[in-house]
């Protein structure tokens, strides 16, 4: 069943547009060990990239949110959430927002009963257009190495009004071809803290990494 076909009152979520003006990448973090949570946070707001989406499916991830969300200057938020109890876990470890890589009607209303502002993944146009009839006008493109930036300005014609933030696949490479699009409005990725960087604790060179993202936006 459509999303449409069952609205409810609208989320309303002004903050997930603020976000995307804090940097033009959002990092999104898997922590497999608790102890490389607050140095990672520290190493990447240092290097301009002060909004991070933590994953939840480790088992470190909850724990390490509310340690992250010490930082000074970060906002955190909790992503791949599936259901109401995702969305529940995420909330109380502090989470200030949230992101799924699809959207149902569980997380959307969960997360509305939280009034936790949610970035709802679609992964095509009738996606798009159930999440546009509930409401929403900024949504995760995911994955969107799918269909790359020209999926994106093909959707710019049926879905004016809407701008996205293309997740998944993305790398430092191409992250450009996306941010010059005038219907996306950050970018999400992985490559700012790669997975064996954090296990070798080379904070040094995530905060580089997270420098030379945030220098993609200066001509977005």
């Amino acid at each position: 069943m459509s999303l449409s076909a069952t609205q409810t009152k609208p989320l309303t979520k002004p903050s997930m547009h603020m976000l995307c003006h804090q940097a033009p990448v959002i990092p999104v973090l898997t922590i497999h060990d608790l102890g490389h949570a607050v140095p990672l946070a520290e190493a990447l707001v240092a290097g301009g990239l002060p909004v991070l989406e933590v994953t939840i499916h480790t088992p470190a991830a909850l724990a390490a949110i509310p340690l992250m969300a010490r930082v000074p200057g970060v906002t955190i938020g909790a992503g791949s959430l599936l259901n109401s109890q995702h969305v529940n876990q995420a909330h109380q470890a502090g989470a200030t927002f949230a992101s799924s890589p699809g959207a149902t009607r569980q997380v959307i209303d969960a997360c509305k009963d939280l009034a936790l502002p949610l970035l709802p993944g679609a992964a095509s146009p009738t996606e798009i257009t159930d999440l546009v009839n509930y409401g929403f006008d900024l949504i995760k493109l995911f994955p969107a190495s799918a269909g790359g930036p020209a999926a994106l300005r093909s959707l710019s014609a049926p879905f004016p009004k809407v701008h996205f933030i293309p997740t998944g696949g993305i790398s430092q490479d191409d992250a450009l071809d996306y941010l010059t699009l005038p219907n996306v409005a950050c970018v999400g990725g992985s490559w700012v803290a790669p997975a064996q960087m954090i296990q070798e604790e080379h904070w040094g060179g995530i905060r580089k990494l997270a420098h030379q993202a945030r220098l993609l936006g200066n001509g977005h």
